[in-house]
């Protein structure tokens, strides 16, 4: 199978795990399961990185793929995009700096930022995998 064909699903597939563990690690910390929500934050901050690895990477050795739709799915699907990518660029630092701070157990600072991150960081996942969709499934 050619690169084009499965390095996109790859990178889907990272963010989508991402977000997945992000809200099993939310059940988590609604429960008051500390270290397991420590556990599914940390994977989905691990998975988050390697999505951005193989982005970079796909970015590097491929062709930008085009949307071949035009009218109204253009305009949806380029609105969904430019959130999309203003959000994932937003939610580095702010993944970083929630991390940083639950790490230094300044839990009071973290949960603050965290109640930011989340929604975010879930916005960024779903659409990630929605333009993923409309890109080369549509």
């Amino acid at each position: 199978m050619p690169l084009e064909a499965w390095l996109p699903l790859l990178n889907t597939s990272l963010i989508v795990i991402s977000g997945i563990c992000l809200v099993i690690g939310f059940i988590f910390i609604k429960q008051r399961k500390i270290e397991l929500h420590k556990t599914f934050m940390l994977t989905a901050t691990t998975f988050a990185g390697l999505f951005l690895i193989v982005y970079v990477i796909r970015y590097l050795v491929l062709e930008e793929t085009r949307f071949q739709h035009e009218g109204i799915l253009q305009i949806i699907y380029f609105s969904i995009l430019i959130v999309h990518i203003i959000m994932a660029i937003v939610i580095v630092p702010l993944v970083l700096i929630t991390l940083r701070r639950a790490l230094k157990e300044d839990f009071k600072h973290h949960k603050k930022i965290a109640k930011i991150t989340f929604p975010i960081w879930l916005f960024v996942a779903v659409s990630g995998w929605v333009v993923y969709w409309m890109l080369h499934h549509l």
